[in-house]
């Protein structure tokens, strides 16, 4: 009998264990890495660049100068890009009041982002850079020219972060929280 306790007791201890790694485990946020030494001329490039929206408007992102802004290169085809994107809608929606400004860049043609967008639509404005987009974020630090990469600027304009890869919405949270 205490036997069968026992191992009804360790079985209810390893399944309490799995569904825990299964559902994740608490981690501390780690902040994002600090980004790579970043020319003032690169930055005014980046601000200075105009892209298409989903009706076809240009937008510069220098219209948000004074506002800190996450600018996010993605593509419709891109797993983690589309993964990322409602986190992203939601700290927009909490950081915008606080002159947050999120920016998509998608590094596709514009009906494959147009349908993505009523798939899946999102509180911030994504402009479309088509296949070419993502060239100049070799100078910001992505070498490999892969998405989602995603650029964090202050209000100054002055380079925050530099992530290849998916953004984890804690660090990023905390990272607009400073800002």
């Amino acid at each position: 009998m205490k036997l069968l306790g026992l191992a009804a007791g360790l079985t209810a201890a390893a399944a309490g264990w799995a569904v825990w790694l299964f559902l994740g485990a608490s981690e501390p946020v780690r902040p994002l890495p600090p980004p790579p030494e970043i020319p003032a001329t690169t930055v005014a490039s980046l601000r200075a660049t105009a892209l298409p929206d989903l009706a076809g408007r240009p937008q510069a992102l220098e219209q948000w100068r004074g506002r800190a802004l996450v600018v996010n290169y993605w593509a419709t085809w891109c797993i983690p890009c589309r993964e990322e994107m409602p986190a992203f809608s939601k700290l927009h929606d909490r950081f915008a009041p606080r002159g947050v400004q999120f920016v998509g860049i998608a590094a596709d043609d514009a009906d494959k982002v147009r349908a993505f967008a009523r798939e899946t639509p999102v509180s911030y404005p994504l402009l479309v850079g088509g296949p070419d987009a993502i060239q100049p974020t070799r100078a910001l630090g992505n070498a490999p020219l892969a998405v989602p990469f995603t650029v964090v600027l202050d209000r100054e304009g002055k380079v925050r972060a530099a992530v290849l890869g998916r953004v984890r919405e804690e660090a990023l949270a905390e990272l607009l929280g400073r800002l």
